[in-house]
């Protein structure tokens, strides 16, 4: 029998659980940093998915899928992203709220840092929709913006069981491809909040390309074909065209029993990654910056004294060897940009360290 109960018993985003970080107050946030500073941040999108399931199920399938974790091994789970970045077909679709690329990242950079200096500075990004190209960018721009001690993950999750997701004929449990708001999506809705889908409803589609099979994957890019999906442009016509009902494929196939091996497979790895994460680097401590700079932040005590420490470091780096380690975008500048790490500290307590 497993250990992981499906569907799990309801959601935990409005409940006094422990396990969102906005449902917990500053004491009980410091409280968890003393023994788990691991973020799970769910990130989804608002996109139609039919008439069927909500337009919220590629949020709502993280956000379960986060909590279940959280759960089993202590890590505070943050409220979602609730809107993504999308492809070029996407656009046109009734329902569906598109971010520009340039926007999105840069809300992103500002959740990071914002989690970053409340102490959470091991952070795993669960990505539930077609935007996996896109959030490993935040992630690179935010360490190369701050250079701070930390460790960001950016984990798509059809990506870790992709062989769970694959039809039939490839060695899964599906009837049909895994696409979109299709048989595999749906079949994981109904494992994890079945209470929001009315599969009465479900509109079938056959969904059709401009060129033949074998060179675009298909959706969550599990069948590793030449070309990923957001890797081409003009390969396939728009959704709002070619499939108006917001499904690519056949939903009236789902079942939650196709979803149950890949999401103990998920869940298994997942806590497995966090497990690993812990042992290596328990709370408080960090991986060491290149140069052997070990800031390992115990407390919130402490910060100012790393702040301190990391900001002499930079100083010190440029005045003598700007022309030979740093990146060409660096010169010129006495610090790199930091995010408000423990503003109070550095005000009342090394200000005039800084100064001097």
């Amino acid at each position: 029998m497993s250990k992981w109960k499906l569907p799990p018993p309801g959601g935990h985003m409005d409940k006094p659980s422990g396990i969102y970080y906005q449902t917990m107050t500053k004491v009980e946030v410091e409280e968890r940093l003393k023994v788990n500073d691991i973020l799970l941040i769910p990130v989804g999108s608002t996109e139609n998915h039919g008439a069927a399931q909500p337009f919220g199920e590629d949020t709502f399938l993280v956000t379960r899928m986060a909590e279940a974790v959280a759960e089993a091994t202590g890590c505070t789970v943050a409220e979602p992203v609730w809107y993504g970045s999308h492809p070029y077909h996407h656009l046109g679709m009734p329902g569906t709220v598109v971010i520009p690329e340039d926007t999105f990242l840069a809300y992103l950079r500002a959740i990071i840092a914002g989690f970053w200096n409340t102490g959470f500075r091991k952070q795993i990004l669960l990505n539930g929709h077609g935007q996996e190209e896109v959030i490993p960018l935040a992630l690179h721009q935010f360490a190369k913006t701050y250079q701070v001690p930390c460790m960001l993950v950016s984990l798509h999750w059809p990506t870790v069981i992709h062989d769970y997701l694959k039809d039939k004929e490839h060695g899964g449990p599906f009837d049909t491809p895994f696409r979109h708001a299709d048989e595999a999506e749906c079949s994981y809705s109904l494992a994890l909040f079945p209470e929001m889908v009315n599969l009465e409803k479900a509109e079938d589609t056959a969904p059709k390309g401009f060129m033949p099979a074998g060179h675009v994957d298909k959706g969550g890019d599990v069948y590793h074909a030449p070309i990923k999906g957001h890797e081409q442009v003009g390969f396939g016509g728009i959704e709002v065209i070619m499939t108006p009902e917001g499904v690519v494929g056949k939903p009236s196939l789902a079942d939650a029993a196709k979803a149950e091996a890949g999401l103990e497979a998920l869940f298994d790895y997942m806590v497995r990654l966090i497990g690993d994460i812990q042992e290596r680097f328990p709370a408080g401590k960090l991986p060491p910056e290149p140069p052997g700079c070990y800031l390992g932040i115990a407390s919130p005590e402490q910060d100012h004294i790393a702040v301190f420490a990391h900001i002499i470091y930079y100083v010190i780096g440029r005045a003598h060897h700007t022309d030979k380690t740093l990146a060409p975008h660096m010169s010129g500048s006495p610090v790199p940009a930091l995010p408000a790490i423990r503003v109070s500290c550095l005000l009342c307590e090394t200000s005039h360290l800084i100064q001097e």
